[in-house]
Formats: C-alpha cells, structure tokens, sequence
C-alpha cells in the first residue's frame, strides 16, 4: 500500500480529550443551552457532553418527529434520555405544513431548518423561563457542502458549539468513544430522509416512509454500519452502497430482489443498484 492509499489516521485519545476540554469550555462560557438532537453521532456526541459537563444549567435535549426523520432516531434518543436523565422535549417540526419546503427546491434545507429551529425556539420561549442558546451539532466537515440549512441556523441566531471548537466528524466519534458511545460512534451518517429525494419531485410523506422502511429492510441484510442509501429518481428507486458491497454478486442480488419486490408492492419502479455517492439526488440549478 502507498501513502497515497493508506487511511486516514483517526484521532487517539489524547486528541480527543483536547477536543472535548475545547468543546466543554466554549459550553461553560455561556448558556444555559437547548440542544437539537436529530440523533445522529453529532447531536447525541454534543449533547453528551453538555450533560455531562455540570453546567450551572443542565442543557435542554429537543427533537422533531417528522416523516422525514429516519425512525430509528426517536428509539434511540429516548433511551439515551432515560439512561442519562436528560431533560427531553420532543416536538414537530411542522417542515411539512410549508409548501416551500414540500417543492423540494435545490435551497430545501433552508426551509426545513427555518420550520425546525422556529418551532424550537417558540417552544423554548413558551414553556421556560431563562433565555436558551439553540445549539446544533454541526461540525466542520459540514462546511465544505452547500449547506443552506446553515443559512437558516444564522438567521435563527443558532450556535454550533463542534464548530466553534474546530471538531469534525472523526474527533466527534472519538469523542463519543471516550464516553462509552460505541454504538453511536459507528452509526454511518443519516441525512434526513427528504435528501434521498431527487431535487424537484415533491415531497410526499408517504415517500418518506417508504424510504425510511425500504432501508430499514436492506440494513438486516448488509448490516447496520454500511453505507445506505435509497434515492427516489425522476427514473425509480435507485438503491446506493458503498462500491465494495456493489461488487459482491450474492449481496448485490439479495438487495436487489428485496428492493424490487418492496417497490413493486408500493407501485415504484426499480432503477437499480449503484455505488454510493453524497448528494447525488441533488441536482443543482446552475447544472440542470
């Protein structure tokens, strides 16, 4: 193997402890804190850590439910919650209410943060009496994308505290590691289910659904650390993993069958298997 080929070196410890002592004193500068938690590695890492850091106010834990959001999520943070004793709030978002937002225009993410963050805040400003920081767990992997959804955080006066501190995804899994998060550490990143969905077709929360439970099928057979995506084309269902799974023909044919045999009894045309690639459901304007 060439330098040029071999992996990039994770954090070790040490890295991530210094990670964390940044993370802990930008939370200890200010708050008291809401933390939206879409339940991710980024979100729960962030807000493990602000529990765990004894702020003068234990921080506020808020996720949305919504058709978009993958359904393993809610379990998920709820059990963290009751193990940890946080201060949980669920709510919705109402994303779906905005017909902006339904057009899945190329800027969709605007219009899902803006609902997501406004719902947020007018609950925070309704049931609690001290003055919360919204934090997000952004992180600055996420600032190399076109991220609109970042538009609408700064609008909304949203911290990202992983940012701030200059924490990208692979110091946000040893960080989690260091906290016993293993499990967390090694989820694969899950956007939200509307970025499956090519932009330009409407979003439809019964497409949602179908995405969310078509994935949840094809993860018993390739497992739950892969690379998965379900994309809804102008052409069919198009089913994406990483390229080493694409090329393992007994895999390949499993997928393939479960996927056609889903999409078939929900009246969806198959288009295939392909290897992973971000974002490509997102057509960009400039390029169409």
């Amino acid at each position: 193997m060439t330098p040029k080929d071999e992996a990039p070196r994770q954090p070790d410890d040490q890295a991530a402890r210094a990670a964390e002592s940044r993370l802990c004193a930008i939370l200890s500068a200010t708050g008291p804190w809401a933390i939206a938690v879409s339940g991710g590695v980024d979100s729960v890492t962030l807000a493990t850590v602000a529990h765990r850091a004894n702020l003068p106010v234990p921080p506020v834990m808020m996720h949305a439910v919504s058709p978009a959001v993958p359904s393993t999520a809610r379990p998920r943070l709820e059990a963290l919650a009751r193990a940890e004793g946080w201060r949980f709030k669920i709510l919705s978002a109402g994303e779906l209410e905005d017909p902006r937002y339904r057009a899945n225009p190329y800027n969709r993410c605007y219009f899902c943060k803006s609902n997501l963050y406004g719902s947020m805040l007018t609950q925070l400003s309704g049931q609690l009496d001290r003055h919360h920081l919204l934090a997000s767990g952004a992180n600055t992997d996420d600032l190399g994308d076109y991220r609109p959804g970042l538009i609408a955080a700064a609008e909304a006066g949203v911290r990202h505290p992983l940012i701030e501190a200059g924490i990208g995804k692979p110091l946000v899994r040893a960080i989690a590691r260091l906290h016993g998060l293993a499990e967390v550490s090694e989820l694969p990143a899950q956007p939200c289910l509307a970025s499956r969905v090519e932009t330009g077709l409407r979003i439809e929360p019964e497409a949602l659904t179908f995405i969310d439970r078509l994935e949840a099928r094809l993860r018993e057979k390739i497992g739950p650390h892969e690379t998965l995506r379900v994309r809804l084309r102008r052409k069919g269902v198009v089913v994406e993993l990483d390229a080493a799974l694409c090329a393992d023909p007994d895999l390949a044919r499993r997928v393939a069958r479960t996927a056609r045999e889903s999409c078939s009894t929900q009246g969806y045309l198959y288009a295939g298997l392909q290897p992973y690639r971000r974002g490509s459901a997102f057509v960009d304007p400039m390029e169409a």
